[in-house]
């Protein structure tokens, strides 16, 4: 995909893109503290801690960790820096037993000075706190001890006045419980001894010095609600740019002008821009709106390709000077008004909005213009041409309104241009369409051009029923709103009919859509003709009156696209339909030159 293509995408899919955004910035809001908070991840100290000399038979590491982990140290530490929430100590500092004999504290801050500081008086809080809790414990296992010693003490002396009241050969007997309770009064007076000394001293202390280095922290850890916002909002756009061009890769949906040519069969004779929400808003044709808006030259343009490449007598010269209305009259029995059927695969495939632009753009050319409002399902000409809904096509079909035509066309916004609105009837549309044919030819003697407007054609059959008395159609296609195989579906039915096709036209595009395939060096243009190429036409025959054939005749001229095997056939093996073809026309004027032309350079 071209990066011009890529940018087409996702301005597409821009509502999706935002979504994404959106999203992401309101989940990285979520997930952020309010207020100014700084990064403490930036710094980290580590300190161990270990039993001091001679201590590491009474002082145990799980003991010491349950400890360090408790509320008590936290609040101290806390108390020793100024700090006043003990949370954010906690949350700062972490305790693990690297072994039975050593313990690490590691901390965090924002700046090194704040990290050390924070690790040594976390560390000086578990010392004197743990040192503070075994002289505790040590005083009160001295009291037991001293009052066991006691005990001890009264017991020997009772051995040893017994032992001095007792004769000489009495005194041997009693020598060993003298001993005994000598020796356990010893054992008890070191003991508290021992406790005695410890209690004096620390039972802990720190080990070596304090290891400070520069963490990881980076802007994804970090808590500034700015930074975490502005990275939400870039991975939310990033996402809705991988998920547009996925779904631009699985959407089939023909967006460019080669692709609806290839779907279609049929040559793209105008793409129309896409049209913003204020434009769709104006109630009335663009070329008349805003004259030069690019939309409304994209709708002239359409005009004039239709005139160079449609029937002879939709390219014959207007007659809008003629001021004689007898002359008027006579001239249009003699030569009766072209029909142009303008229709479309499915619904809101600008079929309307196309017919009231082209009206528009046809009447600047001084012809008068008569559009028929055939959508009984849907009418809308009404509104895109200031007339108010009343009495119209319906009822002059349905018999619930006879008389002469003219009481039925009704002037609209555009000079040139009338209307017979759709009309109000509980008849089935169907039933309608089937009496078409006196009215349209009624219609030709109204006008220079007759435009009809009716019901998609994959939808309903009212479109497939009025073909049949149309002299030139024309296909309306929105980008992005028909598949392939729809389109595939109404060039079949098209080609059924034999009516001549003039093309398709691709509404709401982004720019220039593709780039029209050249036929080979001696050959024939493309299938239907480009009048922006100044080629000539192959679009069937035209000013058809009679009947539709059962089916399309076999097309006899060579391959219009490269890639063909043989005379007549399209790459791939398939056929030229006759609709888009057009005779060559050898009355002076060259083969397949338009009569328009040739009319033009002899005035």
């Amino acid at each position: 995909m071209e990066p011009a293509n890529h940018f087409t995408v996702l301005r597409r899919y821009w509502r999706l893109l935002a979504g994404c955004t959106l999203a992401a910035l309101v989940v990285g809001w979520l997930l952020t503290p309010a207020g100014a908070t700084v990064d403490n991840a930036k710094w980290e100290c580590k300190v161990a801690i270990t039993p001091v000399a001679g201590a590491g038979d009474t002082v145990r590491a799980d003991q010491v960790l349950s400890y360090a982990q408790g509320a008590d140290v936290a609040a101290a530490a806390a108390k020793a820096l100024g700090i006043a929430d003990t949370a954010e100590v906690i949350a700062r500092r972490t305790v693990t037993a690297d072994s039975p004999q050593m313990l690490t504290i590691a901390t965090t801050g924002p700046t090194r000075q704040s990290c050390s500081d924070l690790a040594t008086a976390y560390s000086a809080a578990i010392i004197k706190g743990y040192s503070d809790e075994s002289a505790r414990s040590a005083a009160e296992t001295i009291k037991k001890l001293q009052a066991q010693a006691d005990a001890q003490q009264q017991q020997l002396n009772e051995i040893q006045a017994q032992f001095n009241r007792s004769s000489a050969a009495d005194q041997p007997k009693l020598q060993p419980k003298l001993t005994a309770a000598n020796t356990s009064l010893t054992t008890t007076l070191t003991t508290i001894s021992k406790l005695a000394n410890s209690a004096q001293t620390d039972a802990i202390q720190q080990w070596g010095s304090i290891d400070a280095r520069q963490g990881d922290g980076n802007l994804l850890s970090s808590p500034s609600r700015g930074v975490r916002l502005g990275l939400a909002v870039a991975l939310g756009l990033a996402l809705g740019v991988v998920a547009a061009l996925m779904l631009s890769r699985m959407d089939t949906r023909l967006r460019s002008r080669n692709a609806v040519e290839e779907a279609f069969n049929l040559p793209v004779i105008g793409e129309v821009p896409h049209l913003s929400r204020r434009q769709r808003r104006v109630r009335e044709p663009l070329v008349r709106a805003r004259p030069s808006d690019p939309a409304a030259e994209a709708y002239r343009s359409l005009r004039s390709t239709l005139l160079l490449t449609g029937p002879d007598s939709l390219a014959r010269p207007a007659g809008g000077d003629d001021r004689d209305p007898a002359r008027t009259v006579s001239r249009r029995l003699a030569e009766p008004a072209p029909v142009v059927l303008v229709a479309s695969g499915s619904s809101r495939d600008g079929r309307t909005i196309t017919i009231a632009n082209l009206a528009a753009a046809l009447a600047e050319t001084g012809r008068e213009v008569l559009v028929l409002d055939c959508d009984f399902r849907h009418p809308q000409l009404h509104a895109h041409l200031g007339v108010g809904d009343g009495p119209g096509m319906a009822e002059l079909l349905s018999g619930e309104r006879l008389g002469e035509l003219d009481d039925l066309v009704r002037p609209t916004n555009v000079a040139g241009v009338s209307l017979i609105t759709g009309g109000n009837t509980t008849a089935y549309p169907a039933a309608l369409v089937l009496r078409a044919g006196e009215v349209l030819r009624r219609a030709r003697r109204h006008a220079d051009v007759i435009l009809v407007d009716t019901s998609p054609l994959l939808h309903a059959n009212d479109a497939y029923d009025l073909v049949q008395h149309a002299d030139a159609v024309l296909v309306t296609v929105r980008s992005g709103n028909v598949t392939p195989e729809q389109a595939d579906r109404v060039a079949e039915l098209l080609s059924r009919t034999g009516v001549p096709v003039a093309g398709v036209a691709l509404l709401g595009t982004y720019g220039p859509s593709g780039r029209r395939r050249r036929a080979p060096a001696g050959g024939i243009g493309t299938s239907g003709t480009s009048g922006m190429n100044g080629t000539s036409g192959t679009s069937g025959t035209a000013g058809r009156s009679g009947p539709p054939a059962a089916t399309p005749a076999r097309p006899s001229g060579p391959a219009v696209e490269r890639g063909a095997d043989r005379p007549g056939e399209l790459g791939g093996g398939r056929t030229t339909p006759s609709w888009a073809r057009r005779p060559p026309e050898d009355d002076g004027g060259g083969p397949g030159e338009p009569a328009l032309l040739r009319e033009a350079e002899e005035r």
